[in-house]
């Protein structure tokens, strides 16, 4: 299937509907997301964004779009308090703490993201711009917003003017916020009084002399406010409007109300025709985040070493667990949750050898049936996916394409060619290609360590079973077929086989 055999719809996070998706130009796509703050270790909320959009970056271009992936590193202008504006810049006090530069900070976890990233098998993307390297792209919208009378500067800052935005066009209309309720739940904090108005937010703010991070500007030295690098990296690369503008549920506000009010300041027009939003992952129901101090980083993950795991998780099994619910759903971390995950990942995994080796006959013993089925199934796998990025449903297409491929082998039945042609194109373009699952690695297998190991539990189990102690003979092979090695009972000795 190409995307001119295509339907997709998506949640468009600003219409709160499922909509029709009609790329600008026929058959290219242009996507922003917003990347990471880079001053900590990436961690499971990192992976979910990044997840998520890799998703639909491979799907988009799995369908033959020529897309331009464009997603950001911010170095310098996200401060501490993100409603406010106000605190000290996140990569500048990670730096003043480790008496290190803030691009050495920056750099360092710019790194960690993409090797993180890579190892979860997230695809880079086409164009991975920093805040830093667009400084002078950023003066240049301010100063189209101040010559449209959107912004106003005080004391070398410049602040976008709410109030006269708000006459022109609707501020909240992403978030659902009301300007009334902004300023009533407004509260005054050191820095703010030189705003006209509490709601109001910086493009530019004034640097200090001790601060370590500063560019010139028509206003004086400083540094850009968070919100602006993104319009300024966005309409660089993408143009004005662009197709989808994607990012974590948490930066619908402030982050992209600003980015609409910024892009209608400088250009007149909203800065993209389709918004995506992804859940969040929770810990008790909260967001995991580095401010909060509740989140495991991917390395923990991999690693094991975090008082909150049982055990180490490989990348596969993170990025499948991300994978079972719908990217609009939150997911909330337990245990249990990433070993069924690493289960059923390792079940389709160990599926691809098992439908490559699927026999084709075009005259003998065809279940017509199962031919039907198989392919109403692959349609559907496209179907689920079309319909606003649905992996969740399209993993339990290719459970049930695994399952009649058991039966076939079962009953020794064969598909004939078409059939079998488009159930492995199918079931490894949608698992590798689209989902980014990749093949199991065969390396661990038969090691004279794996099976000296195996020799002395297949010798426990065959005491306790003389023992008649049934509950650990069972339990050993209860166990052990959760890791796809299959026990074998016979007469004088168990054995075992490694699928």
């Amino acid at each position: 299937m190409n995307y001119k055999e295509s339907k997709i719809y998506l949640k468009n996070t600003l219409t709160g509907k499922k909509e029709l998706f009609t790329p600008l130009v026929e058959g290219k796509i242009g996507m922003y997301v917003c990347g990471p703050t880079v001053y900590g270790e990436p961690h499971l909320g990192h992976a979910r964004s990044a997840i998520t959009f890799d998703i639909v970056y491979r799907y988009l271009k799995h369908l033959g779009y020529k897309i331009r992936y464009v997603r950001n590193i911010t170095d310098v202008g996200h401060l501490e308090n993100e409603l406010s504006g106000d605190g000290e810049d996140k990569i500048a006090k990670k730096a003043r703490i480790e008496q290190l530069e803030p691009m050495e900070v920056a750099q360092h976890y710019t790194n960690l993201y993409r090797d993180t990233m890579a190892k979860l098998n997230v695809l880079p993307p086409s164009i991975e711009p920093t805040a830093s390297g667009h400084i002078i792209e950023q003066i240049g919208i301010i100063e189209k917003i101040i010559a449209n009378d959107l912004a106003y500067e005080k004391n070398g800052s410049v602040y976008l003017d709410v109030i006269n935005y708000s006459e022109k066009h609707h501020y909240g209309e992403l978030s659902g916020r009301v300007l009334d309720e902004l300023m009533a739940g407004s509260r005054s904090l050191d820095g703010q009084d030189e705003k006209n108005h509490p709601a109001d937010f910086a493009l530019w703010k004034k640097a200090d002399p001790s601060h370590i991070m500063q560019w010139p500007s028509p206003w004086g030295m400083g540094f850009p406010g968070w919100h602006i690098e993104c319009t300024a990296m966005s309409s660089k690369y993408l143009g004005i409007p662009f197709d989808i503008h994607g990012g974590g549920m948490d930066l619908k506000f402030p982050h992209h109300e600003a980015e609409i009010a910024q892009s209608y300041g400088a250009f007149g027009c909203p800065p993209v025709n389709y918004w995506m939003h992804n859940n969040m992952m929770t810990l008790d129901g909260q967001k995991m985040a580095k401010s909060k101090g509740n989140f495991i980083s991917l390395s923990q993950m991999f690693s094991g070493n975090h008082d909150l795991l049982d055990k180490s998780y490989d990348p596969m099994t993170i990025r499948f667990l991300m994978l079972q619910a719908h990217y609009g759903s939150s997911i909330d971390f337990s245990n249990k949750a990433l070993q069924s995950a690493e289960i059923a990942c390792k079940k389709l995994q160990k599926g691809l050898n098992v439908i490559d080796k699927l026999q084709t006959n075009e005259s003998q013993n065809i279940d017509e049936a199962l031919a039907s089925q198989i392919m109403k199934i692959c349609a559907d796998c496209y179907n689920k996916m079309n319909d606003d990025f649905n992996t969740a449903e399209t993993i339990a297409c290719l459970f049930d394409l695994l399952t009649i491929v058991h039966k076939l082998n079962h009953n020794g039945s064969n598909l004939p060619m078409d059939v079998s042609t488009t159930l492995k194109s199918t079931y490894k373009g949608m698992l590798v290609d689209v989902l980014g699952i990749n093949e199991e690695s065969t390396d661990h297998k038969n090691t004279p360590l794996l099976t000296d190991i195996l020799d002395i539990m297949m010798e426990i189990r065959q005491q306790s079973r003389a023992k008649k102690d049934f509950e650990l003979s069972d339990y050993i092979r209860d166990q052990l077929s959760t890791l796809d090695i299959q026990v074998k009972d016979n007469k004088d000795k168990a054995t075992y086989e490694l699928n």
